[in-house]
């Protein structure tokens, strides 16, 4: 690789000063705001969206920065993407702490948290959801292929895929789902975004099972994103969809257990063969 010029470094260093402003700016704004949160904890829900929204700015900024880096210097900056990475993690958080992270759960149990921010539009959520997946993936992106990351990013997109099913006001997405209705059009796109999503996950959550770590909580999670599927499908009676995830839900579950009692037989085949132990 070529040495980098101190000329460079400079011109380098100059660019960037701007983001950084932006960045520190910003980090400064959310720390006072969550100081706030702690003694007032009024319009909360509002308040962590638009930290949310902000966290996704700085994420774009890390992503300029490191556009700058391979412009100037020739040479992929990791430090600021994998502070973009961290960044996508946190907005995560934040939406996580308004709508709830529950995976496979009745509507109910949740509803009363988009309650508490039902002034925040279907176009405000689905533009918001579509803003963390565009920055998820342009990260994954920049960090390229054989990133040691690879993996994180099948967490990072299936908190996305739960994110996404629990910001939708499923009472008024049922209601809702007729043409004539104002905001269909937004509901439809919504709604076929988060399906995506959580068939995505079940599918990357049952190739780390498969490729990586061989551990069956990654398969029953797999199988949650499908029984998060079929939840959604039996609230807006989409009764073909629901057999169909039902039949697959069934397969993958036999596949599940086939493997675990083959770990389990191999575990205690392991121990008959190392004998007792030196304690005993």
């Amino acid at each position: 690789m070529a040495r980098v010029s101190e000329e460079a470094k400079r011109k380098y260093s100059e660019k960037i000063k701007v983001y950084k402003k932006k960045i520190d700016d910003q980090l400064q704004s959310e720390q006072q705001i969550l100081q706030m949160l702690k003694s007032d904890d009024k319009g909360a829900g509002y308040k962590k969206l638009m930290l949310a929204n902000e966290t996704l700015n700085v994420v774009s900024y890390y992503l300029l920065m490191n556009e700058l880096s391979l412009a100037l210097l020739g040479i992929k900056n990791d430090a600021y993407i994998n502070e973009g990475r961290k960044a996508c993690f946190k907005a995560l958080i934040y939406l996580e702490e308004v709508f709830s992270d529950y995976l496979d759960v009745p509507y109910s149990e949740y509803e009363d948290k988009l309650e508490e921010v039902s002034g925040f539009s279907d176009d405000d959520r689905f533009n918001l959801i579509r803003k963390i997946g565009f920055s998820i993936d342009a990260i994954n992106t920049a960090f390229g292929e054989g990133s040691k990351w690879k993996w994180s990013f099948v967490d990072m997109n299936g908190r996305l895929a739960v994110v996404a099913k629990n910001c939708m006001d499923l009472k008024k997405m049922a209601a809702g789902m007729d043409p004539r209705v104002p905001g269909y059009q937004t509901r439809l796109k919504q709604l076929n975004l988060t399906r995506r999503l959580l068939q995505q996950s079940a599918d990357d959550f049952r190739k780390k099972y498969e490729l990586s770590t061989f551990r069956i909580d990654d398969f029953k999670r797999a199988i949650g994103f499908l029984a998060s599927l079929k939840r959604l499908s039996i609230v807006l009676k989409r009764n073909s969809d629901v057999e169909a995830l039902k039949k697959k839900i069934d397969i993958w579950k036999q596949k599940m257990d086939t493997d675990l009692k083959r770990m389990e037989d191999k575990q205690k085949r392991a121990r008959l063969e190392a004998g007792p132990s030196e304690e005993s």
